[in-house]
């Protein structure tokens, strides 16, 4: 599936919702699905910096696509990044870094966080960039 195909998927089932708090439950039960992270890449390097909470993204190449896993403290956050998940991992980095993120506007992600979980919203899909950056490098040499 496309980047923009699961992007669609995603606001199509956020429109299925009649308010916020629901939606909020969603995103919570979404975390539970979340690709748990090896415990041996729950390490400092992997937290990003800007979240209120900690969360740990790690990333590795598998068939020339981006596969990611991750873990945060907080249940809401959790979920957040299980979302971004869904949408990048198993995708190639040129795919991810052409990608928008127009979707999380379309759901009304953003503007229902706190200031400080926007911010780590902005910061978990800046760190899935960087990770799709380094990776296209190592394909290409």
């Amino acid at each position: 599936m496309t980047i923009k195909e699961i992007q669609e998927e995603i606001i199509e089932e956020f429109s299925m919702f009649d308010d916020w708090m629901e939606r909020y439950e969603y995103i919570i039960e979404l975390g539970k699905s979340l690709p748990m992270i090896d415990q041996e890449n729950k390490l400092d390097e992997n937290l990003i910096k800007g979240c209120q909470s900690r969360v740990w993204l790690y990333s590795e190449l598998e068939n020339e696509t981006i596969k990611f896993s991750a873990d945060s403290d907080a249940i809401l956050t959790k979920g957040i990044v299980a979302l971004l998940l869904r949408v990048y991992s198993h995708q190639k980095p040129e795919n991810i870094l052409n990608a928008n993120t127009d979707f999380i506007d379309e759901i009304g992600l953003k503007e229902h966080l706190s200031p400080t979980r926007a911010n780590g919203l902005v910061s978990m899909i800046k760190h899935i960039k960087m990770y799709a950056i380094a990776q296209q490098i190592r394909l290409a040499n």
